[in-house]
């Protein structure tokens, strides 16, 4: 739940220059640098997947536990810490402090457990109104459901009758494919926003 609650954004302004964790002699970047933080602070110590912990972190501490060992510091740090926080209080005060708690609640539907992360942890919420329609991918809400039935092997709490009812993740690759096969085409105006 912390991984998948934290796993957006890991682009650095300048190419060239990205957030980097060592652990355990190998060095890591993108999403794995996420975990790598995680593992790291277990080994130090830091209970950061206790979520009586991480919902009163401060944003010095978690500055320390997802701390870069190059000189790019890991993207949207305030944004992580207003989410860890928030997340945090919501497993406490609803789901006695456990997301599998939240698992049981959904009665083995991939589905009703989408439903329920979605109405009650709002950064998976990803919604946007366009042309006066609301628009909503929920790309990282479907990968906790599905990253949660992984996890459990697809067994007791983690057996969702319904798991092949996730759409694709609308990751940002499969746009990039679309457009090179002109399946979707962009406005001349964004691609060149995209291009820049």
């Amino acid at each position: 739940f912390l991984v998948d609650t934290l796993n957006f954004s890991f682009w650095s302004e300048q190419e060239e220059q990205k957030y980097l964790v060592k652990y355990k002699g190998k060095t890591y970047s993108g999403y794995w640098s996420l975990c790598a933080a995680v593992n790291r602070a277990l080994d130090d110590g830091i209970p950061i997947t206790s979520a009586s912990y991480f919902a009163t972190m401060t944003l010095d501490q978690v500055r320390h536990v997802f701390r870069s060992d190059t000189e790019v510091p890991i993207p949207l740090i305030e944004e992580r810490h207003r989410v860890l926080n928030e997340s945090g209080t919501v497993l406490l005060e609803k789901f006695g402090g456990s997301f599998l708690t939240c698992v049981k609640m959904s009665e083995k539907s991939a589905q009703k457990l989408l439903r329920l992360v979605l109405e009650n942890f709002p950064s998976y919420r990803d919604e946007a109104v366009f042309e006066k329609k609301k628009v909503s991918f929920y790309k990282r809400a479907q990968i906790l459901v599905a990253d949660t039935w992984s996890v459990l092997e697809g067994k007791g709490d983690g057996f969702f009758s319904d798991i092949s009812s996730l759409t694709i993740f609308a990751d940002y690759r499969i746009p990039q494919v679309l457009v090179h096969l002109k399946a979707m085409k962009y406005s001349d105006e964004l691609m060149k926003k995209l291009r820049e």
